[in-house]
């Protein structure tokens, strides 16, 4: 019975090939757009998830200034509250297993008749391992070249692009403000991160160097901490608002002048709302389903009248309501699973293209074929019962006479 009515339902789509293909065409247009839509917000989630962890979930920023609220600005002395002192305290706390202050600004380097405006930033040798930083050569800089406030200057890939070209920068001498410093090193490309920004396009130097010779300045921009185990970062966060409390003198927690940023938080921040986006694409784009499944019921409808006369005559020749059920059901389903096969391969190919074009990454998940071809199966049962029950239904007398 169910190979009889296949076989019925397939000769009557290739009968009307142009309604057939207009009808799937919503089908494969809604896949399409829910697996190109999910792979985009998948992307995203990807890159922001592996910034963050790049530079580790165990990692905490602490930063000058009161925690930011709504219609509120930090005073221009709470922004100079971090102190090199206040760095070294942090780093002998109990739990902390690196740690490197900074300072950073955004200055003018200057190799030989080239110059470009780059991030300049002072830390110290920790910082290779406190953001997970490789060399591709040279070396990075040592305790004592921070100790003695050595003009020494490792570099990112985007200033070696820039400034250098096809020569090798390690012995180079490079100017800041005027003031000559000679690289020992080459950082490993990172690529840009969460915010968008260049993490390739610095130039690091000692800390102690930056203060006294570059900016000028006895205060921090903030200080890098990293715990010795995810599961001690909060404790770890606890003890260094609780030490630089008492170091500044503030009794009430209300008035901090400072603020500390916990990556494992900010991760699980970003993984919550990064799904929710993802999940609201998916939602916008299986609407398209649903509208291409009333099309199927649309057409189904049109062609349960065309096929009135076909329809009694069946009966009439004693085809069961179950019979002319199956067949009409199986023509929506047809319809719908091809519509699927097609908008699978076009869904993985415009997510393709769009991550080509636009530089975005795109993740085509296995689920997400899987979730949109069986909903695109389920619609066309859904939306086929209707036309199917009505065709079922009519009297083949009727059916017979009608014109």
């Amino acid at each position: 019975m169910y190979k009889e009515s296949f076989l019925m339902a397939w000769a009557s789509l290739v009968a009307n090939k142009l309604r057939s293909l207009l009808t799937m065409l919503g089908i494969i247009i809604g896949v399409a757009a829910v697996i190109a839509l999910v792979s985009i917000g998948n992307g995203v989630k990807q890159d922001i998830e592996n910034s963050i962890s790049s530079l580790g979930s165990n990692l905490l920023v602490v930063l000058p200034g009161a925690p930011r609220t709504p219609g509120a600005r930090p005073s221009q002395g709470s922004m100079k509250s971090l102190k090199i002192s206040d760095y070294e305290a942090i780093a002998k706390l109990e739990g902390v297993k690196a740690a490197s202050p900074m300072t950073n600004g955004s200055y003018v380097v200057i190799y030989q008749n080239k110059n470009w405006t780059t991030s300049v930033a002072g830390v110290n040798s920790n910082f290779q391992d406190v953001n997970n930083w490789t060399m591709t050569s040279g070396r990075f800089f040592s305790d004592k070249n921070v100790q003695n406030r050595e003009r020494v200057a490792v570099v990112g890939q985007t200033v070696v692009k820039n400034l250098f070209a096809d020569e090798d920068p390690v012995g180079k001498e490079i100017r800041v403000k005027n003031i000559p410093f000679r690289v020992i090193g080459v950082l490993k490309s990172k690529g840009n991160g969460t915010m968008g920004n260049d993490q390739d396009d610095t130039v690091l130097i000692p800390y102690t160097t930056s203060m006294e010779r570059v900016e000028g300045i006895d205060y921090l921009r903030r200080v890098y901490v990293v715990a010795k185990d995810d599961e001690g970062i909060d404790r770890l966060q606890a003890d260094i608002e609780n030490l630089l409390r008492v170091r500044h003198n503030i009794k009430d927690t209300n008035l901090d002048d400072f603020n500390i940023q916990n990556m494992k938080s900010i991760m699980e921040t970003v993984a919550q709302t990064t799904g929710t986006f993802t999940l609201f694409l998916g939602a916008v784009a299986a609407i398209s389903l649903v509208v291409g499944g009333i099309g199927i019921m649309n057409i189904m409808l049109v062609s349960v009248t065309e096929r009135t006369r076909e329809i009694g005559v069946r009966k009439a020749l004693g085809a069961t309501y179950s019979v002319i059920v199956t067949q009409f059901l199986i023509e929506a389903v047809v319809i719908s699973l091809m519509g699927g096969f097609i908008g699978i391969a076009f869904g993985i190919g415009a997510s393709k293209v769009i991550g080509m074009v636009s530089g975005m990454s795109t993740v085509v998940s296995v689920p997400t074929i899987i979730m949109s071809f069986a909903f695109s199966m389920a619609i066309g049962l859904i939306f086929g019962i209707y036309p199917a029950r009505k065709a079922a239904k009519l009297n083949p007398i009727d059916a017979l006479h009608y014109e």
